[in-house]
């Protein structure tokens, strides 16, 4: 389900979207030296969203971020264990609420657009609902941060499912439901991906909203590293294939082996039908060694796959002992 916005259209809150029939809303920024913009954050969503209760959770900052969000109004909290991933397990466990707005505090969504999340989460019964980012020009959304965000959506989308289109987008609205299911083991920036993985792997209903967004304003730094934060959102992929899909992981390093053992094992069949002896021994012995971890592999995928099978079905009986939003109507 997707709702589009124009890239110069801007949603206006309205007392019912606001009010969403007496659920409490909590909007959650996780914050580290946000010192520029994290005013201006807080002042937004306390507009968009005035019922709301706004937390800021300041991660070992060393600016003037507290304060800033202090002064614009945000309960300020703190989480020492650096990294956005801690963040957010730090505060999924300790925010009741009906209804969450997660968002970074660096200034570039848009915080009017978190009335249309929220009446798009509430009215659907949505769990999850992603603000899919819309720009409209190049220093809001580096070249080099879109290549890499269309090949990590696009590889997530052939592994675990075609619902998705901003898998690293740092804007969303979630269910009580979701975020006291969601396990929260990661640290970093693959945090998102975690998110979405949680949601599909449940098949849970989801959403998206197109919403504009914006450049960081002067004297205020990404704290996304490309190359680094990249590579560790692709290992996250990359291990939960391995934990949700494992019989796809092993089964798949299972044929690598047998081809390769098979492929390295011709020439001494060929030499052993024409002569009677295998002088290659160590290829044979290569060979018969390749082989024999790609049967070990696909029968581990074998075993895993019972066993993630059973831990899919605990984790959704958890995720359906949480009433959801629908359950309100």
């Amino acid at each position: 389900m997707s709702v589009n916005l124009g890239a110069s259209e801007m949603p206006t809150p309205d007392a019912s979207v606001l009010a969403c029939d007496g659920l409490r809303v909590a909007v959650l920024i996780p914050c580290y030296n946000e010192s520029v913009t994290i005013y201006d954050v807080v002042i937004g969503f306390r507009r968009a969203l005035p019922d709301a209760n706004i937390f800021v959770y300041d991660n070992n900052s060393n600016d003037d971020t507290k304060s800033r969000a202090q002064a614009a109004g945000a309960i300020v909290r703190t989480e020492p264990l650096q990294g956005k991933g801690n963040v957010v397990r730090r505060m999924f466990a300790d925010i009741e609420a009906d209804a969450y707005i997660l968002v970074d505090g660096d200034g570039t969504y848009d915080s009017d657009a978190a009335p249309l999340m929220l009446r798009e989460l509430v009215d659907q019964g949505l769990d999850m609902v992603t603000a899919t980012r819309v720009h409209e020009n190049a220093a809001a959304y580096r070249p080099g941060h879109q290549f890499g965000n269309r090949l990590l959506t696009g590889l997530a989308r052939q592994i675990f499912g075609n619902r998705i289109s901003d898998m690293l987008s740092g804007y969303r609205a979630f269910s009580r439901r979701f975020v006291k299911s969601f396990p929260a083991l990661s640290t970093g920036f693959e945090t998102e991906t975690e998110f979405t993985v949680h949601a599909l792997e449940l098949t849970m209903p989801i959403g998206e909203v197109s919403v504009r967004y914006s450049e960081r304003p002067p004297n205020s730094a990404s704290k996304l590293n490309t190359f680094r934060d990249g590579f560790r959102i692709l290992w996250m992929i990359i291990a939960l294939l391995r934990n949700e899909r494992p019989l796809r992981f092993f089964g798949l390093i299972g044929v690598l082996c047998f081809v390769a053992g098979f492929t390295i094992a011709i020439p001494v069949f060929i030499d052993y039908a024409r002569t009677g002896l295998v002088p290659r021994l160590p290829t044979a012995v290569l060979a018969t060694g390749l082989v024999i971890i790609a049967v070990l592999s696909i029968f581990t995928g074998l075993i895993l796959h019972t066993v993630t099978t059973g831990r899919r079905e605990m984790k959704r009986l958890a995720y359906l002992a949480i009433p959801g939003l629908a359950a309100r109507s």
